[in-house]
This record gives structure tokens, C-alpha cells and sequence, in this order.
């Protein structure tokens, strides 16, 4: 049985307790020799380098900075850097003399999207025009930004991704094209649209940076950079602050080079709160707020897959569209699992990404609803107002000057502001379409709930992408993915690097996906694996 939204966040309840920011036992991985360069290692690994004083925050972020304006910028993976960083490093290390620290987070460097609003940055979406429309300096943070500030983080900036986070290449007209740290020729996508979190992570820029999933942004670049994404049960993280994208279907989640790196964000950035509906609705409790959520280290052992049943889709594992390196590496993966005490087997859940969208519309039928609609236009409208609202005193005029360029991505919304205006005061949760398609989610997911019951699965293992990392300039592969499937029926899902390629590329990435709510379990399943593969391989520093 899934658990209780309730449940779930008391299972996340640990991992920021202030007992915690002392505690010495973290979940180190074996294979994170960080050896003079605390960036090269694990946020565990940082923060004890911190308390025996062999660095400072300061020492830290100055080199982290560095490397941002050398290798960020050679990569294209930096949108803007913060100059408020080194400030709040010195605050960090004062704290941390005074025996004050605020909990695990505190004093790490971290990065968020460019979509995301940041105190004293232009928030530019990654869009040349959106740029040029709103070049200023906003006076808010988005609440991630907020809460990763509160738990003590160092925002370093904001990274480069697809305009609007629209598309999953990397490609900004405002930056260029995020290049791949692992491809020397400067060709291969990075993946999108979190492409420049995903660089910055693997290359050792930050620890662990924001990235926003509707249907594999923060998978796609995780799996093409060989770092972990995590997309969390839909509604688990608000998303007051950030650009709008499909508010039925857009998640936020982090990305880390380590499963417990990425577990210590989503400590954070988690929690209901009132100024995103969804959020209040799924999270349940509001009275559990950000500080108190997390996900509990106790759960992150090296043996969590010892006597676990995982259900292997094969449906999502398109084995005849596969390479031959590409099937190795799957199997290897499976063969990992199985060594760290997993049991796997073929698993034919309720529903598939061969046939979800249909059970959607077949369950609005038989329910007499609406057709379903996960990209409706009403609901975007208003959550695009609803972000100006929270960051200027006219949000129409505003909403005005940028809608064109706006449109351009998300052309769903009528083609002119004033054919808009009708759609923007429904709020987004009351959409008849996007209600429609809340309770064929809620449906769909109750039945893929019984068929793992009864199988006695506890989760879903198949490749986040069954290809590497193609050329920035030429189409993907014409494989479906279950990615899009993840996002529908609202699944946490943590992407796992599985081992590069024989041309040094990160081959695929291994999916552990559980049902809503199973977010401390995904993540816990994930770690295990991650120790007893030991498959992640920093890419090459530049110069």
C-alpha cells in the first residue's frame, strides 16, 4: 500500500532536524575520493572538511565561483552569478564558529534555473527576449530559493536552459547552446531543459542545483551529463516564484551528483504552502512546513535493496531500438540491482507509457467528465499571472509585454493578450479540462497502485532513456520513452547513472520510480544501488 501524503512527509521529516547538522554518519559514498577539491565530493564530505577546518565556505565558494567563470562559461552552463555569494559564505562561517549552523545545507553552494526568480538577478527564462523585455533585477526569491537560503545555502546564480524551459536540448538564445562537459568535441547535447543545473553539478561548479521536470527536464540532462535528477511526487515542492510551464504537469526537483546530495535539497525545497494550490492539495498538511520536511538519512543504507521486489517494465525498455552498448548497460544494471539483494522481475503494471494517455480519456468517459487535458490553455494563463503578481504591483501590464514572447513557446494560449485576459482570473485548479484530468490521474494511478500490490512490487525499474547523449544540431532517435508517463500520473522517480559509454559519453541512467508519496523510498532504493554500482565518472576539467 502507497503511503499517506501525511506519511510520506513524516517519512522526510529527519533529514533537516538541527540534531541532524552535527551528526557525523552520513551516507558516504565509498567511490567520492574528493581529494584536494571539496567540490569534487559529496556535501557530507564538504561539511566535515568544514568542521575539521580544512576549508572554509568562503575558500569554497570563491573556487566554485572561479570555475563558474571558466569552465561555466566554456560550457555555456551559466545564465548569471550572484554577487551576494561571497557575502553569504561569510555569514555561513561565522555561523558555523559560533556553533549556529542551520542544518546540513548550510554553507553549501548551490545553483537554481533560470526561470526561477532570485533576489537582485534579472530573471531572463533563458530567452533573448524575455531578456531584453525584463532586464531589471527582481526584489524576491522564489520560495525554493527562499527556503535553501533559510536552510543556510549559497546561491551562487542561476543556470543557463531551453528558453522558457520549453524544449529538452539546452538551447537558450540568450546564452547559446549548453555543451556537454563529458564531449570533448563540443557537439553533444547536455539534454534539457535543466541543462545548465545538470552541467554544473557533474562539473563540479556547485553540489546540487534546481531543475523543473513537465515531461523529463531535469531526467533528460541528468541521464546526458551522467548525474542524478530527481523528479518527487507531483505537488510535493511548491512553485511560487518560478516561470510558469503546465501547472498540471510541472514538478521541481534537484539534481546532484550523489542520490544523498539530492535527497538533502529536496530536505528543503519540500513542504506544502498556501501560494501554490496544488502544492496545498497534494501536500495536505499545512501546518508541516518546509523546515520539518525531508528525506530521512536513516533511509539511505547501503542495504535498502536487500529483499526488495522490483517490478522490471518492459514495456519501457524498447530492447529492439536499443544498441548493443546500450542493452550491456541496462543489463549491467539490472545485474547491480540484483547484486545489492534486489529481486527483479517482469512487471505488466495496469498502465504503460504505451497506453496511459488512453486510460486518461477512458476514465473521463466512463465518468462522464470533460475530455482531459494536461497542457490546458486557462490554467498557464492564470499561474502566468499569477507569478507577476508576486513580482511587480501591475502583473496585467507586465503579463502584456511579455505574453508574445511568451506565446511563442506555449502556444496553446490564444494568440493576442486580450483573448488571454478571459482565461486568467479562473484559478488554475478549477479548470474544467485540467479538473478532469486531476481525477484521471487519481484514477489511473489507484489501479497502477493494485497491480504492483498484488504483484508485491515496491517499484518500477526501467532506463530513463534508452539512448546517449545525440549531437545538439540533429533529431533524437525516434524512441518513445516513459518519460512523459512519469509526469501524468504524477510519479517520484530518481534517475541514476549506470556507467559510461566506450566513447566516454554517460550511457543511460537507471529509473527507480514508486507510486505518489514514495518519495524517501525512491530515493533510499536509488542510494543503494548508487553504492553498489559505483558507475558515476566526473567529466574532464576543462584546460
Amino acid at each position: 500500500m502507497s503511503p499517506t501524503r501525511r506519511e510520506a512527509l513524516a517519512q522526510l521529516a529527519a533529514l533537516v532536524a538541527p540534531s541532524l547538522a552535527l551528526r557525523a554518519g552520513l551516507p558516504l559514498p565509498r567511490w567520492a575520493s574528493i581529494g584536494v577539491d571539496p567540490l569534487a565530493g559529496t556535501i557530507a564530505d564538504y561539511q566535515a572538511g568544514r568542521r575539521r577546518g580544512a576549508w572554509s565556505a568562503v575558500e569554497v565558494t570563491t573556487r566554485a565561483l572561479d570555475r563558474c567563470r571558466t569552465d561555466g562559461m566554456a560550457w555555456r552552463a551559466i545564465d548569471a552569478l550572484a554577487d551576494t555569494a561571497p557575502a553569504e559564505a561569510r555569514a555561513a562561517d561565522a555561523r558555523h564558529r559560533s556553533g549556529q549552523s542551520r542544518g546540513l545545507l548550510d554553507g553549501v553552494p548551490v545553483f537554481a534555473k533560470s526561470i526561477y526568480d532570485v533576489t537582485g538577478l534579472p530573471t531572463t527564462a533563458s530567452s533573448a527576449e524575455w531578456a531584453r523585455l525584463f532586464p531589471g533585477p527582481v526584489r524576491r526569491d522564489a520560495l525554493e530559493v527562499a527556503r535553501l537560503r533559510a536552510a543556510g545555502a549559497i546561491i551562487l546564480g542561476k543556470t543557463a536552459a531551453d528558453d522558457f524551459a520549453y524544449r529538452g536540448n539546452g538551447t537558450s538564445s540568450h546564452t547559446g547552446q549548453v555543451r556537454n562537459p563529458y564531449d570533448p568535441t563540443g557537439t553533444r547535447t547536455p539534454g534539457g531543459s535543466s541543462a545548465g543545473s545538470a552541467v554544473a553539478v557533474a562539473d563540479g561548479m556547485a553540489f546540487a542545483a534546481l531543475g523543473t521536470d513537465d515531461g523529463g527536464s531535469n531526467r533528460i540532462p541528468a541521464q546526458f551529463t551522467g548525474v542524478v535528477g530527481m523528479k518527487p511526487t507531483f505537488g510535493l515542492v511548491p512553485r511560487t516564484g518560478v516561470i510558469p510551464t503546465w501547472p498540471y504537469l510541472d514538478t521541481h526537483g534537484p539534481l546532484g551528483r550523489t542520490v544523498a546530495d539530492a535527497a538533502l535539497l529536496l530536505a528543503v525545497i519540500a513542504g506544502a504552502d498556501p501560494s501554490d494550490p496544488w502544492a496545498r492539495a497534494v501536500a495536505g498538511d499545512p501546518s508541516l512546513r518546509s523546515e520539518q520536511v525531508g528525506a530521512s538519512l536513516a533511509a539511505l543504507r547501503d542495504d535498502a535493496l536487500a529483499g526488495v521486489r522490483l517490478g522490471l517494465v518492459e514495456a519501457h525498455v524498447p530492447r529492439e531500438q536499443m544498441t548493443i552498448e546500450a542493452l550491456a548497460v541496462w543489463d549491467r544494471a539490472v545485474g547491480d540491482l540484483r547484486a545489492a539483494g534486489a529481486t527483479i522481475e517482469p512487471f505488466v503494471p495496469a498502465v504503460t507509457r504505451v497506453n496511459f494517455r488512453d486510460a486518461f480519456a477512458d476514465a473521463a468517459r466512463a465518468r462522464g467528465d470533460v475530455a482531459v487535458d494536461s497542457r490546458s490553455p486557462a490554467p498557464t494563463a492564470n499561474a502566468l499571472l499569477h507569478y507577476f503578481a508576486g513580482r511587480t504591483d501591475d502583473p496585467r501590464v507586465a503579463m502584456r509585454r511579455g505574453y508574445a514572447a511568451y506565446r511563442a513557446f506555449y502556444d496553446v494560449l490564444p494568440p493576442t493578450f486580450e483573448e488571454c485576459e478571459r482565461l486568467m482570473e479562473r484559478p488554475m485548479a478549477e479548470d474544467p479540462a485540467g479538473r478532469s484530468f486531476a481525477r484521471s490521474r487519481a484514477e489511473v494511478v489507484a489501479s497502477l497502485a493494485v497491480t504492483m500490490r498484488v504483484a508485491g512490487v515496491s517499484a518500477m525499474v526501467y532506463p530513463t532513456m534508452p539512448f546517449n547523449a545525440p549531437r545538439a544540431v540533429d533529431p533524437w532517435p525516434d524512441v518513445r520513452t516513459a518519460l512523459g508517463y512519469g509526469n501524468w500520473l504524477g510519479l517520484p522517480e530518481v534517475s541514476v547513472p549506470a556507467g559510461l559509454g566506450a566513447d566516454g559519453m554517460p550511457a543511460l541512467n537507471l529509473s527507480i520510480v514508486g507510486l505518489p508519496g514514495a518519495d524517501a523510498q525512491v530515493l533510499a532504493l536509488a542510494h543503494a544501488y548508487e553504492r553498489q554500482s559505483r558507475r558515476f565518472v566526473a567529466p574532464r576539467r576543462v584546460g
